[in-house]
């Protein structure tokens, strides 16, 4: 607040609302764990990229702009996500260990990868890098 930077400010304020809307919809006496914190930062960047895309797709780069600065605070609070080759080689290992040879076995492997790979990559690449490796 004092550094008067807003983009930060924003970011920080939806990160503590929405950890204290966690806290108090499962009961005031339970933790969030870190996995849940996670989750919870991957769902705000998530709803911020949409907005971010919609305003785009509307010519409103001035509110596209805020969106982005936003993803940009949270992603901070992220562990360092991986790269489409790492994320292929984990996948590649993960087939390979759960014996996966066709689209059939494309919700055991998507489960795997999620459990494997849970903050460090994005949902959508996970279930398209399974879905390139199965078919």
């Amino acid at each position: 607040m004092l550094a008067k930077d807003q983009a930060k400010l924003r970011g920080l304020r939806a990160i503590k609302a929405a950890l204290l809307l966690a806290k108090t919809e499962k009961g005031s006496s339970e933790e969030i764990t870190e996995e849940g914190e996670l989750k919870i930062l991957q769902k705000l960047i998530k709803q911020r990229k949409e907005s971010s895309d919609i305003y785009k797709q509307q010519g409103r780069e001035d509110l596209a702009q805020v969106e982005d600065e936003e993803i940009d605070v949270i992603g901070g609070f992220l562990p360092k996500q991986l790269d489409r080759a790492e994320v292929e080689q984990i996948i590649a290992r993960i087939v390979k260990d759960a014996g996966a040879a066709s689209m059939k076995d494309m919700g055991k492997v998507v489960g795997l990868a999620n459990k494997e790979l849970a903050g460090k990559a994005d949902g959508k690449l996970i279930a398209e890098v399974v879905k390139a490796q199965l078919a």
